[in-house]
């Protein structure tokens, strides 16, 4: 292990307690980053200092934040999402088809919006990409977090939240088809005139086991004039189907297909 002098140690816990950056530090003194680290760590707990990470939490904080990014991220976690919250482990997830990269941006982009200082990366897995975002705060975010399956539990807005998915309808709405929903093309045949035609025509559906989430989603469509109907799946309505064509052109308008 290479060693230090004192004085250049001393010089970089300097720069560390006027705030500068463990990557700042290193770049500057030509010391690896894990060196920096590690003075920092014993200059605090020399002087007793108890570290608090950072963190630009809404809820904690009075940092501001996109509304409208959070409102999709809402919806994308109710549908594909969960949070680990452990002891030394804390994520917020998203689950995307690999092949929707769109959808992967979109996630990713919402999480940086809603909250920067937390790191973002990607676990590819066959099919599937997992967009993660390291904080404890996310449960902050997102009070409906908790134990099992969310349509084994109640789930609710809290008022803020509310407050954020009446003021930004659009992006909740496109949040929970990007994640449980999906845009297709339906055909059918008729017979004009003796000959036999075929006719196509789109519809959205959602689908979702959680009648509470369900219903965040409905409630979502009566404001924003979106008729929908319950398709049964056997014996279980888990299926919102939106096919009226002004519903379905008004949908297309603000949310598309996934991409």
């Amino acid at each position: 292990m290479e060693q230090h002098s004192p004085s250049i140690r001393a010089h970089a816990v300097a720069l560390l307690r006027q705030g500068v950056p463990n990557r700042t530090v290193a770049e500057q003194l030509n010391i690896p980053r894990g060196t920096i680290g590690w003075w920092r760590s014993e200059d605090r707990r020399t002087r007793g200092e108890k570290y608090v990470r950072p963190t630009d939490c809404p809820r904690c904080t009075t940092h501001d934040f996109d509304e409208a990014a959070y409102a999709y991220l809402l919806g994308l976690y109710l549908g594909d999402g969960h949070i680990i919250s452990k002891r030394k482990q804390h994520h917020l997830s998203i689950f995307c088809n690999a092949t929707q990269t769109g959808l992967i941006s979109a996630a990713e982009q919402a999480m940086h919006r809603v909250m920067p200082l937390p790191s973002v990366s990607q676990r590819h897995t066959q099919g599937c990409v997992e967009v993660k975002s390291y904080t404890e705060h996310w449960i902050c975010m997102f009070p409906q977090h908790g134990p099992g399956k969310k349509h084994e539990r109640r789930i609710a807005l809290e008022p803020w939240q509310q407050e954020i998915v009446d003021t930004h309808p659009w992006a909740f709405v496109r949040g929970l088809i990007h994640s449980d929903g999906c845009r297709i093309t339906n055909w059918t045949t008729r017979t004009v005139g003796g000959e036999r035609k075929r006719y196509e025509y789109p519809r959205y559906f959602f689908t979702n086991k959680s009648d509470d989430i369900r219903k965040l989603f409905t409630d979502t469509l009566d404001a924003v004039g979106v008729g929908w109907t319950t398709l049964a799946r056997g014996s279980d309505p888990f299926n919102i189907s939106v096919a009226r064509r002004a519903s379905v052109a008004l949908m297309d308008v603000h949310v598309g297909p996934k991409y």
